[in-house]
């Protein structure tokens, strides 16, 4: 019985089960009448808009996928199968990485044998289950492999080389310590490494597959776990390709791949079962999600085609982009990682290497390495991320973005096969001519702050101490395909003012001309501020102050920039830039719309931030 004396309501009764009884049931129409209503109070609904009111949340990739800002059961994708199953958009193995979790992957690239056996040593102490190695070249000789891998259990840690042109070589040097340590030929581990088609794209240089494919094929009957080719996306990514891009020309290089394995002799599925794929892991975490999960559909596809025996998925190794990684305020990259991390672990990456957030400056340092680690220890350890299987599966959203993406990627695919293959692209310029479109696409919203670094052209350090590194070593030399990086142009500008900083003893300064009291120019003041700082220009805010004319005289500043609010423009915009300049201001700019007489530029959301400031370090005399 209940306090109120009725009969309290069994498990199976209506009652105990109709738990949102007294909720109304959501209609899509509820939902876009208070987005509609949110929009007109914020002013970005026009009036007697007559579309839809949340068409105006949506957004475009740069593949030119939409996102909507909601997805319902009326959005259900493509069937995605069940994990460990062909197409493997859910996973390569039916218990995803439950039990294991993904391999840790950690990259060294000094050429120092001493120093890169000391940190692979503290990596697999402390979490790393593989080592990925960069050796010939300017990285570690090949003659010292033994000693960079002194006291490593070979028979736990598997290697993975990073050998640029010399993989045969670096295949005998590894396979030779291997039989010194008296690890069996059956249970070699590991990936020799050989990538012609990457080295080809990095240098601008034919590199012929055919070696690469008979070294793959006179080591797969004696080694049948280890993989001697990789297909490394990361060219691709790194010269601002987009997501259908990376995916498209990886999935050429596995079928070219494919086509020498089976020349020089190997079955598919033993063919297939020599590679390993290489991709970017970026901060926007779906479409990483989306994007492994794709890859893997797409290699299904292939080797569904080319007669494979069901049961083989795509191997993936993911590596934290080194495009998204900054040289100023290197630290927010830890941020960075983390995000790109999780997204790899949640798309079902089998291993997954961070890259320490000081890459971009040079070889990382043991703090720098240590945090990489554990980057990848709390997400597997204390948040369990590997701990369902496919997390991503059933949400509306990832399933339709992985199906757009996989359809854009094989249209990239086929476009390259149909212009002859992979190496014809590449030598034909075709493809880095597309790359380079979608790079200038990105630049103009980075240019624009529509996408932001933060520490770099939002929130920067202007006082920040640098961060110095020893240089880290070139594999290969450059000729090929640009590497670029989101932060390049802005710190481009940084690194001028440093410059001028060394040179004069002070910073370029920017007056913020601030009219009105605190409460009326602290907005723009402040929007100034930010934006002037990412360019390493110093803004000199005097507060609110009677006479700001006065103010910029003390300030011994060449550009002013006024500050304020529309109506005090309207008001007193004119007469304050027109004094300024009698004043001996060479620049006077405004912060907020144009329109004003005796205003030379303008600053506001959406301009062009990276013309603006260098505008204006030229007008100062900035070199």
């Amino acid at each position: 019985m209940t306090q109120a004396g009725t009969t309290a309501p069994t498990p199976d009764s209506p009652d105990e089960l109709a738990l949102a009884a007294e909720f109304g049931t959501p209609r899509r129409e509820d939902w876009q009448r208070l987005v509609a209503g949110v929009l007109t109070k914020s002013g970005v609904l026009p009036e007697g808009f007559d579309g839809a009111p949340e068409s105006l949340l949506s957004s475009k990739t740069y593949d030119g996928i939409e996102i909507q800002p909601l997805y319902t059961a009326d959005d259900a994708a493509p069937p995605a199968g069940f994990p460990g199953l062909p197409p493997y958009v859910r996973g390569a193995r039916a218990e995803g990485a439950v039990g294991t979790g993904w391999d840790v992957r950690v990259l060294h690239g000094s050429a120092d044998p001493a120093e890169t056996n000391k940190a692979i040593l503290a990596d697999l102490e402390n979490g790393a289950s593989s080592v990925w190695l960069r050796v010939g070249g300017d990285a570690l000789p090949l003659d010292r492999l033994a000693d960079a891998l002194n006291e490593v259990y070979l028979d736990l840690a598997p290697i993975v080389l990073d050998p640029g042109a010399d993989y045969e070589a670096a295949a005998d040097a590894l396979l030779g310590l291997l039989a010194e340590k008296n690890i069996p030929d059956s249970e070699v581990t590991g990936t020799i490494g050989a990538d012609p088609i990457a080295l080809r794209a990095r240098t601008g240089r034919p590199h012929d597959i055919a070696p690469a494919a008979a070294l793959a094929a006179r080591l797969a009957g004696k080694h049948p776990d280890l993989r001697t080719l990789v297909v490394n996306a990361l060219p691709y990514h790194e010269a601002g390709g987009s997501d259908s891009q990376e995916l498209g020309a990886a999935i050429a290089a596995g079928v070219a791949y494919l086509r020498a394995l089976t020349e020089a002799g190997l079955s598919v599925d033993d063919a297939a079962g020599q590679l390993e794929f290489r991709f970017a892991a970026t901060a926007d975490q779906f479409l990483t999600i989306a994007k492994l999960r794709a890859a893997r559909r797409l290699w299904a596809r292939v080797c569904e085609v080319s007669g494979a025996t069901p049961g083989r998925g795509m191997r993936q190794h993911a590596v934290t982009s080194p495009v998204m990684f900054t040289r100023r305020d290197p630290w927010v990259n830890m941020l960075r990682t983390t995000v790109a991390c999780f997204a790899a672990g949640i798309g079902g990456a089998d291993a997954v290497t961070v890259l320490p957030f000081d890459f971009a400056i040079g070889l990382p340092d043991a703090f720098s390495r240590r945090i990489a680690r554990n980057t990848q220890s709390i997400l597997l350890e204390e948040s369990k991320l590997s701990g369902v299987i496919d997390p991503a599966g059933g949400s509306w959203y990832v399933e339709n973005l992985t199906d757009a993406l996989a359809n854009a990627a094989w249209r990239e695919f086929t476009e390259i096969e149909r212009q002859g293959g992979i190496e014809a692209v590449l030598d034909s310029g075709a493809l880095a001519a597309k790359l380079d479109q979608t790079w200038q696409a990105r630049k103009k919203r980075l240019a624009t702050r529509k996408d932001p670094l933060t520490g770099v052209s939002e929130f920067p350090d202007l006082h920040e101490k640098p961060v110095e590194r020893t240089p880290a070593p070139s594999v290969v030399d450059e000729g090929g395909l640009p590497r670029v990086r989101y932060a390049q142009d802005y710190e481009a500008l940084r690194d001028r003012s440093d410059a001028h900083l060394a040179e004069t003893g002070e910073r370029p300064k920017v007056f913020l001309a601030t009219l009105g009291p605190v409460a009326a120019h602290t907005a723009r003041a402040t929007f100034a501020s930010n934006l002037f700082q990412a360019g390493g220009i110093e803004p000199v805010n005097p507060g609110a102050v009677d006479d700001v004319v006065a103010a910029f005289r003390e300030s011994g500043a060449k550009v002013a920039c006024l500050c304020g609010t529309d109506k005090l423009y309207a008001e007193r915009a004119a007469e304050t830039a027109k004094a300024l300049k009698e004043a001996g201001a060479v620049r006077v700019i405004l912060a907020g719309k144009p329109g004003y007489p005796d205003v030379d530029a303008y600053v506001h959301a959406g301009c062009d931030a990276l013309a603006a400031l260098t505008s204006t370090l030229d007008t100062l005399g900035v070199k």
